[in-house]
C-alpha cells in the first residue's frame, strides 16, 4: 500500500500526541508489509529494537526484522544504508539514532522514534521525538510506550528498563523504572545492564549477541545468571572492557582554555566511559575523550560537560569539508568520528598547540 505521509516534527509534544502519531503511521501499513528496524547499538538501542521486534511480532505483523548499524553507529553512511537496503523494507523505523532532514533510505516511509536534539526529518517522514519533554524520556522507554497501543508488551518491562537504566541511571524519574526495580530488583538491572553494554564495547564488535540475550530470558536475574552463548559472549565482552579501562584510567588530560583532551588508543569503545568519569572531575570543563584505536585511521571522540551545550560547542568549531562527522547527540553528550587529519584540524580550532595532539 502506498500513502502519503505528513512530515511531523512539532506535534509530539507529550506521550498522548506521540501515541496519535504512532497510530497514523502504523495504520497505515499492512501487516504483510516488509518491516525493519534500524536501531543503535548500546543498551538504549538495543532494548528499543527488542521491544519494538516482540511488539510487533504480538501485533500480527510478519517477520518484522532488526538491523544494527556498524561501530560509526550512523545512519546514514553507505554502509548503514546497504545493511537496511539488503533487508528490502517496505516500512522503516530508525530508533535512537537522531534525525535529520536527509532520508536513510530515499522512498522507504520513515518513522523516526528518538530523545536526541533533533536535526530535522525528510519530507514524507514521521518523527515522534521527545527531546522537548520534562523529563525525557530514553528511546526503549518511549518505544515500549509507544507498542503498547499495539499488543500487550507488559512482560517486557524489564527490557526498556535496562534502557533507562543504561541512558539515564537507576534513580530515573519514571514509574516504569520504580515498579521494575520492585519486580525485579535494582542489582539485576544493573548486572543486565552492564552485560548488555559491554559487547558493543568490546573489540569483537557484537551487539546482536545483547539483542539474543534480551530475546531468550524472561527477566534480567535470568539472564545475569545465565550460561548460554550468548550471555557468554557479553561476560568475556565485560571482562576485556574493564581492562581496557584500567588502563585508559592512567592518560592524563591535557588542556586549552576550559577545554580537557584526554587520548587514548584502544579497540575497545571506552571513550564515553571515560568522559564521563572525567567530567565529574573535571565539573568546569568541557571533556573530549579521544580514542585512536577504536576504528583504523579514524579517531572516534567523546564530548562531555555538566553545564555547558557541547552540541553547540561542537557546531561552532567549523572545519574543512570531508570524511566523518561530530557533534550530533544530546546537549551535554556528544563526540564524534573523523580521520586524523581532520581530528588534528579541529583540535587546533579549539585551541591546542600541535604538539599536544598525539598522531
Amino acid at each position: 500500500m502506498t500513502q502519503k505521509l505528513e512530515t511531523r516534527t512539532d506535534l509530539t509534544y507529550n506521550l498522548a500526541a506521540a501515541c496519535t502519531v504512532f497510530a497514523q503511521f502504523v495504520g497505515g501499513i499492512s501487516t504483510t508489509s516488509k518491516l525493519v528496524a534500524l536501531h543503535d547499538s548500546d543498551a538504549d538501542g538495543v532494548t528499543a529494537g527488542v521491544v519494538w521486534q516482540q511488539a510487533f511480532q504480538r501485533a500480527g505483523f510478519v517477520a518484522p526484522t532488526r538491523v544494527i548499524p556498524d561501530r560509526e553507529r550512523n545512519a546514514w553512511t553507505s554502509g548503514n544504508r546497504d545493511r537496511v537496503k539488503a533487508e528490502n523494507p517496505e516500512r522503516l523505523f530508525v530508533l535512537d539514532l537522531g534525525s535529520q532532514t536527509e532520508p536513510v533510505l530515499p522512498g522507504v516511509f520513515t518513522c523516526f522514534i528518538d530523545h536526541h536534539h533533533p536535526e530535522g526529518v525528510p519530507p514524507g517522514d514521521t518523527l515522534i521525538s521527545a527531546y522537548t519533554w520534562d523529563p525525557v524520556p530514553n528511546t526503549s522507554l518511549l518505544a515500549w510506550e509507544l507498542c503498547q497501543t499495539i499488543a500487550d508488551i507488559s512482560d517486557l518491562d524489564w527490557i526498556a528498563a535496562i534502557g533507562i537504566v543504561s541512558d539515564l541511571g537507576d534513580r530515573a524519574p519514571f514509574e516504569l523504572l520504580s515498579t521494575a526495580k520492585r519486580k525485579y530488583t535494582a542489582k539485576y538491572l544493573k548486572e543486565a545492564t552492564v552485560l548488555i553494554n559491554a559487547i558493543r564495547r568490546a573489540s569483537h564488535y557484537n551487539p546482536e549477541a545483547a539483542a539474543q540475550a534480551l530475546l531468550t530470558h524472561s527477566n534480567p536475574k535470568e539472564l545475569v545468571n545465565s550460561t548460554s552463548d550468548a550471555v557468554q559472549q557479553l561476560r568475556s565482552a565485560r571482562a576485556e572492557v574493564k581492562g581496557a579501562m584500567e588502563a585508559g584510567r592512567k592518560a592524563a588530560p591535557v588542556f586549552a582554555g576550559d577545554v580537557a583532551l584526554i587520548q587514548v588508543n584502544s579497540p575497545c569503545q571506552i571513550h564515553p566511559l571515560l568522559a564521563q568519569s572525567w567530567r565529574t572531575r573535571l565539573p568546569k570543563h568541557i571533556v573530549i575523550v579521544a580514542n585512536s584505536g577504536y576504528l583504523p585511521g579514524r579517531v572516534n571522540f567523546s564530548a562531555r560537560s555538566t553545564s555547558a551545550d557541547v552540541l553547540e560547542f561542537l557546531r561552532a568549531q567549523q572545519i574543512s569539508e570531508g570524511e566523518g562527522s561530530y557533534g550530533h547527540g544530546h546537549d551535554q553528550a556528544s563526540g564524534g568520528s573523523l580521520p586524523q587529519e581532520r581530528w588534528q584540524e579541529l583540535l587546533l580550532k579549539i585551541g591546542f598547540p600541535r604538539e599536544a595532539i598525539a598522531s
